[in-house]
């Protein structure tokens, strides 16, 4: 869009101002998972953290471009153990962009698994998870698309 605009002549600093926000986004929520740990007493290395929904948007099986495997990625970077669920994405499937995650199987949705995690982070709200499950089962959630939001002030929800 940016340089079809440019070829016009028009001012595009708020279509670069998105990208820029958007490209920070998982750092930031990176960040909230850290201090939400912290203030659990909890590093970020040598956690396990589950991510909830690989999917690139909400009730589809579509993965591409999905801002879940940045996610999946920095946090591995920061020695943290991490996984996925998706209902949708039952194995990754081989990609040229992410291909050491190709065959990497979505957890099992049981409560032993799901309380095995020192912290959960949303990142796609599937309408088919049981998100009263997960706050049951769960130590720590991170909410980045206010699946919680009749749970404002619950002490294992942080908001990003």
């Amino acid at each position: 869009m940016t340089w079809k605009a440019r070829e016009y002549g028009q001012n595009t600093r708020f279509i670069e101002l998105a990208g820029e926000i958007n490209t920070s986004m998982p750092q930031f929520v990176i960040r909230k998972l850290a201090e939400a740990l912290n203030a659990h007493r909890k590093p970020l290395n040598g956690s396990k953290v589950l991510i909830v929904g690989l999917a690139y948007k909400a009730n589809v099986d579509d993965d591409r471009e999905s801002p879940s495997y940045i996610l999946l990625e920095r946090i591995k970077e920061t020695g943290a153990e991490v996984a996925y669920y998706d209902p949708y994405i039952p194995v990754i499937k081989p990609s040229r962009e992410h291909a050491h995650w190709a065959g990497t199987p979505s957890i099992a949705w049981d409560q032993a698994t799901i309380e095995s995690f020192d912290a959960v982070l949303i990142s796609t709200g599937h309408k088919n998870v049981d998100y009263d499950q997960l706050l049951q089962w769960s130590k720590l959630i991170i909410d980045t698309r206010n699946v919680f939001a009749a749970h404002d002030g619950h002490p294992k929800i942080v908001k990003a």
